[in-house]
């Protein structure tokens, strides 16, 4: 096996506040990422890493190194070297099989799993279904339609799109397979239809920078109308039929101007509607359910103000909707001569929602008071009904309300339909509805349940399952068992923990491994969603847990501000005592739990395996956002300054030194650490690639122990790493494997028929 690579360290002296602190691996930063040296590392740490992976694992001789003899050894393996010393015997193996078929033969049973060929639930809108289709072999989705012949019949929610052969025929407006040719990374950030269904826009991107091309194409011919709309953001609505409404970026890849394109002109000509100047703010466009509207959203970490445009009128420019109040946060949708505003601020944290006059937007009425138990995290409107989207306990909700008609006065919310749930932890999710019906559509997941798409009558109560992801190989959600916990922090907070496990297999008796997830940043939930890939652990008997701890958003707006800026260690301390509880109840033990994180989870791994490295075997550390003080304090690199609300700004002596203490670059100690998995991706704009790289030159440089690290960078791709639909199983794959391989759980699979033993011997006597 290749030696692991040895970066140089060169000083880089950085001093504020009377600290010094000298960077050996600075160099390894290149924004340009074009640097022969820095590619040549790079390059050497994945030959490392593959070399690791295509040998065998160790548990394949355990069991008989105390009685062999050398006919039968080389018998078994590919490539043997021994030689004896007086009673001992020493075996360096090299082999061509062993891990790397391990590995080939999981991704072949996870892509077993996917039904190749296969559609997406079909969407209702206006006179057509639409919806994408898979390929069997094909790496991404083809963009489909239907025209059905009796639009002018109300939607109901046992409606099935027609395809018998007298029906109109399927329509593919956009093939992704055909787009992606010739790209080693290939992904569509937005596919937008006009209202008037003829045309089509779609923001494509070719490097995973997340810098878009926008292309429009005719729906029915697919040709080309006008010129493509060239480094842009994802963000991307239609106003009317013959406008599209934009945002760009400056040079540190934020959000900061929002343009109207008419159709047929030249990018150059297009006006500018908004620029935000101020650096701690991004923007983002929302189109309102009615289509009546669109929304320019400006929003930093703790406030959110919105500009809206007259869909009929769009090149009246943004007006202003609700006004930019620090600490104020604003969502608004539009039904009527309402516009209804989700609103949070400090003292309502978890956010009311309120209706005003389209004209009289000062004239605020409260349909839903701020409750402190219960956060608003969503709503969508429609021509009759709100839905409300909520979380209570740690999990998610949905009412539903029938509105007044639009001419009567709309003063309060009455009753409301829940709609029940039957996992005792699961996800929802809002999907895009028909605006003029009362057909509710939403997905819903359990980490045993796959992704199930629902139709909800919100008149009757009524719910129909439209698409449940097909799960191959004789899965059976019943063979699992999904729970709640709640694990005590060091200051009390009950802490919560959504668990998997196959009931058959599992004895809770703290034998079997567990793999522990989480995340904590932003005010994102991570949810308890299903995975198919996740069955090839579950399957071997292994463990599945989050851990739902604070930054994120799982418990409310409060949950997330005791786990930001001053209170971050939360996060982490959360965390270790997630670990400490799963093992204490016998789930698992020290020698058997894993963990992963990414990206801002990424920072959460690296900053427990610098505080309790004991606790842990293994650590999966993806993108991961590991030079917190160093990154934060350079506002030339993307997201800084907007993430100053987050993390706080280190240009200020108090954050300075409490980020300091956590960053895991800065945190390295000379002592043992777990086998670590890296990975990151060299295009990524959110977190630098230089960041995990230098965690690992640090890591190799300064820890005590002989456990494997592994540091994979992709070198075509970005943030969410490879874009094909196989390529992703394929790290799924990776992944996985590397954790059974470092807990010894890759059976010996023998040699390949075609191979040739080979075995090189030289004895030495004492």
């Amino acid at each position: 096996m290749k030696s692991p690579p040895v970066a140089k360290k060169v000083d880089h002296v950085m001093e504020l506040f009377r600290d010094v602190r000298v960077d050996h691996h600075y160099w390894l930063r290149d924004d340009s990422r074009s640097n022969p040296e820095i590619l040549s590392h790079l390059q050497e740490e994945n030959a490392y890493t593959d070399s690791f992976m295509s040998g065998i694992n160790s548990s394949t001789l355990s069991s008989s190194l105390y009685s062999f003899s050398t006919d039968m050894i080389c018998s078994s393996l590919s490539t043997i070297e021994y030689s004896f010393h007086s009673n001992c015997v020493s075996v360096e193996l090299s082999f061509q099989s062993g891990t790397k078929q391990f590995e080939q033969q999981l991704f072949a049973e996870i892509r077993g799993r996917i039904k190749e060929d296969d559609i997406s639930a079909p969407r209702r809108k206006g006179p057509y279904y639409y919806y994408t289709r898979t390929l069997e072999g094909k790496e991404y989705v083809q963009h489909c339609r239907r025209y059905t012949s009796n639009n002018e019949v109300p939607p109901s929610v046992y409606d099935v799109m027609p395809t018998g052969p007298n029906d109109p025929p399927e329509h593919v407006i956009l093939d992704e397979n055909v787009k992606a040719q010739g790209h080693e990374y290939y992904s569509i950030g937005a596919f937008k239809v006009s209202p008037n269904h003829k045309l089509v826009a779609y923001a494509e991107d070719t490097k995973g920078d997340e810098i878009y091309t926008v292309y429009v194409i005719d729906v029915e011919t697919q040709s080309p109308v006008g010129k493509p709309l060239t480094g842009v953001t994802s963000s991307l609505e239609w106003a009317g039929n013959d406008f599209l409404v934009y945002i760009t970026m400056d040079e540190i890849h934020r959000a900061d101007k929002v343009w109207l394109h008419k159709l047929g002109t030249d990018q150059s000509s297009d006006s500018c509607l908004y620029h935000e100047k101020d650096d701690k703010f991004g923007l983002d466009l929302q189109a309102s359910e009615s289509e009546k509207y669109l929304f320019v959203v400006s929003d930093s970490r703790n406030t959110r103000f919105v500009f809206y445009i007259d869909v009929s009128m769009p090149e009246d420019g943004a007006k202003f909707l609700t006004p930019r109040v620090d600490g104020i946060d604003t969502s608004v949708s539009h039904r009527g001569n309402h516009f209804f505003v989700r609103r949070r601020t400090d003292e309502l944290f978890n956010s009311e929602l309120l209706a005003c006059p389209v004209d009289n937007i000062s004239a605020t009425t409260v349909l839903i008071p701020h409750r402190e138990s219960i956060k608003i995290w969503d709503v969508q409107l429609f021509a009759d009904h709100l839905a409300v989207y909520e979380r209570e306990n740690g999990l998610p909700k949905i009412t539903a309300y029938r509105l007044p008609a639009i001419d009567e006065p709309l003063t309060s919310l009455k009753g409301g339909r829940a709609v029940d749930f039957v996992d005792p932890v699961y996800c929802v999710d809002s999907e895009e509805s028909e605006f003029s019906s009362s057909i509710l559509r939403f997905s819903y997941s359990s980490l045993r349940t796959p992704r199930s798409v629902y139709e909800y009558d919100m008149n009757t109560g009524t719910s129909v399952l439209k698409k449940v992801d097909i799960v191959l190989g004789g899965f059976d959600s019943s063979n699992y068992v999904t729970e709640r916990k709640w694990a005590t922090a060091s200051d009390g907070t009950q802490i919560p923990l959504s668990i998997v496990y196959r009931k058959d297999l599992v004895k809770l008796d703290g034998s079997h491994p567990l793999l522990l997830y989480g995340y904590g940043s932003y005010e994102m939930s991570i949810d308890p969603t299903f995975k198919a890939s996740r069955l090839s652990l579950l399957d071997r008997s292994f463990i599945f847990a989050i851990a739902h701890v604070r930054g994120g958003g799982e418990m409310g707006r409060q949950w997330y501000e005791n786990g930001k800026l001053l209170k971050k260690k939360n996060t982490f301390t959360d965390f270790i005592a997630c670990a400490e509880y799963l093992i204490e109840q016998k789930y698992c033990s020290k020698e058997k739990l894993c963990i992963e994180g990414r990206s801002a989870g990424g920072l959460l791994i690296g900053s427990v395996l610098n505080m309790r490295p004991d606790l842990f075997k293994a650590a999966i550390a993806g993108v991961p956002f590991v030079d917190v003080l160093t990154t934060m304090l350079d506002p030339s690199i993307p997201l800084t300054t907007e993430e100053w609300e987050e993390w706080g700004d280190p240009q200020k002596e108090e954050f300075y030194f409490y980020m300091k203490s956590y960053s895991p670059v800065d945190n390295v100690n000379p002592q043992n650490y777990p086998h670590i998995l890296v990975t990151a991706g060299l295009h990524d704009p959110r977190v630098m690639y230089s960041e995990p790289a230098k965690f690992v030159a640090k890591l190799r440089d300064m820890k005590t122990d002989h456990n494997v690290l592994l540091f994979k960078c992709e070198l075509g791709a970005g943030h969410f790493s490879k874009s094909g639909r196989f390529e992703r199983l394929k790290e799924d794959a990776f992944t996985y494997t590397f954790l059974m391989k470092v807990l010894n759980m890759i059976p010996y699979l023998g040699t390949g028929q075609d191979e040739e033993p080979v075995c090189r011997s030289s004895a030495n006597s004492a």
